[in-house]
């Protein structure tokens, strides 16, 4: 059996090892137009701020690709899948056949039209190894720095640079931070914090045109800045799957297999849209783990096993400038607030189950609100009332802890 992944990231890893689960001696092959043996994306914002080097941000072992016999490709790029000679086209003049395919593709950094952009020399996005390279090359103690994007990757950015440079100011069409994934109130207690190291915002806001190192704002205002960063956004990457007939929507569309619509090619991670649990909707959900999770189930599928992947949630579990965030789920229902100045809670509840949450500064044992949300568990067969005041064990029956705990079978 001849296995082929393109994409080298969070997804492959699950693939990869969830066909050696069950296939030890298949031939895989990995195929990515990075360079890097594959590695922890979520931590490039650490690698420039200094917490952390390129070996530690590896997301497995320097043998990984030799110790599961996998064949790996790094800094070729697919031009093009032959679906029905069952090859996929490299740039470097190669093919590789396949039996059973992966698009574990991921996305990209997703740049509008915006007037004058050509005249700017210094420009970078922030999603990849290579861009943290390139950015960390770039600013020194003098650079004033431009991010466009009050996002997860924009702010993430922010934090990793802000004490290697002189000024940072973000502009954001959106009237308030981390709209993704917060709230109004937790929008507004995470840009206090942020706002408080020294990060200043320009919100409701947007570019009208770019001079090589100014920036004029629709409002009339102008920022000048020595480095910008475009961290507006990302988009799936699925024009390969989409060539030989794959269904897509804002992703790739596949089963709770991980299949897609033809026969023998799968699809995991940000390129692909997952289930919702939490409101029955098919989206992308761009998580690490969800990520990997696909990648196994889509592996294990593909080697012939049997695994499901059926329990999606959107969830993030983030901190900027030592303040932690965790989400999860959806927000409508009813929901149940406490705040005070450096913590914030939320929980949305619906029809007898726990739909999300959001929790800032006091994030312990989340997992239990995590596992409530996943498993569909009846609020009315636990102490909830206990749980939504400090999230603990004991709020479950005893047969139940026993099976969270890992002494028993569920």
């Amino acid at each position: 059996m001849n296995y082929v992944i393109i994409g080298n990231s969070a997804a492959a890893v699950g693939c990869i090892e969830g066909i050696r689960s069950v296939d030890k001696t298949g031939s895989i092959t990995v195929i990515s137009n990075e360079t890097h043996h594959v590695y922890s994306r979520p931590l490039i914002s650490y690698l420039i701020y200094g917490k952390t080097d390129e070996q530690r941000m590896k997301y497995r072992p320097d043998d990984f690709y030799e110790g599961n016999k996998v064949t790996a490709k790094l800094g070729v790029t697919v031009t093009k899948v032959d679906y029905e000679a069952k090859k996929v086209l490299l740039d470097s003049g190669e093919s590789v056949s396949f039996d059973k395919l992966l698009f574990a593709t991921g996305s990209s950094p997703f740049v509008p039209p915006m007037a004058g952009l050509d005249e700017v020399p210094q420009k970078f996005t922030f999603m990849k190894l290579d861009d943290a390279q390139a950015l960390r090359s770039a600013i020194n103690k003098d650079s004033r720095v431009l991010i466009i994007g009050a996002g997860l990757i924009g702010l993430k950015c922010a934090e990793g640079i802000l004490s290697k440079v002189k000024e940072i100011t973000v502009v954001d069409l959106a009237a308030r931070i981390l709209p993704s994934i917060l709230d109004e109130a937790g929008s507004e207690m995470m840009q206090k914090h942020i706002e408080e190291q020294g990060v200043k915002f320009i919100l409701g806001n947007s570019v009208a045109q770019f001079h090589a190192d100014t920036a004029e704002l629709k409002n009339g205002e102008t920022v000048g800045f020595d480095i910008l960063v475009l961290a507006v956004g990302v988009r799936p990457n699925t024009g390969l799957a989409a060539e030989i007939g794959c269904k897509v929507n804002r992703g790739i569309l596949s089963d709770s297999h991980c299949k897609t619509n033809l026969d023998d090619i799968y699809a995991a991670g940000d390129c692909s849209e997952s289930l919702d649990i939490t409101d029955d909707n098919w989206r992308v959900l761009a998580l690490w783990p969800n990520a990997y999770m696909q990648g196994e189930t889509a592996g294990i599928t593909m080697a012939g096993g049997e695994k499901l992947y059926n329990k999606a949630i959107p969830m993030n579990a983030i901190g900027f400038f030592g303040l932690h965030i965790i989400t999860a789920g959806s927000y409508s229902g009813d929901a149940y607030v406490t705040e005070t100045d450096h913590s914030y809670k939320k929980l949305i509840s619906k029809e007898n189950l726990l739909k999300g949450y959001i929790l800032i500064g006091e994030v312990a044992r989340a997992g239990i609100y995590t596992s409530l949300i996943r498993e569909k568990t009846p609020l009315d067969t636990v102490d909830y009332e206990l749980i939504k005041e400090r999230p603990q064990l004991m709020a479950f029956a005893a047969p139940e802890r026993a099976v969270k705990l890992g002494g028993a079978k569920a």
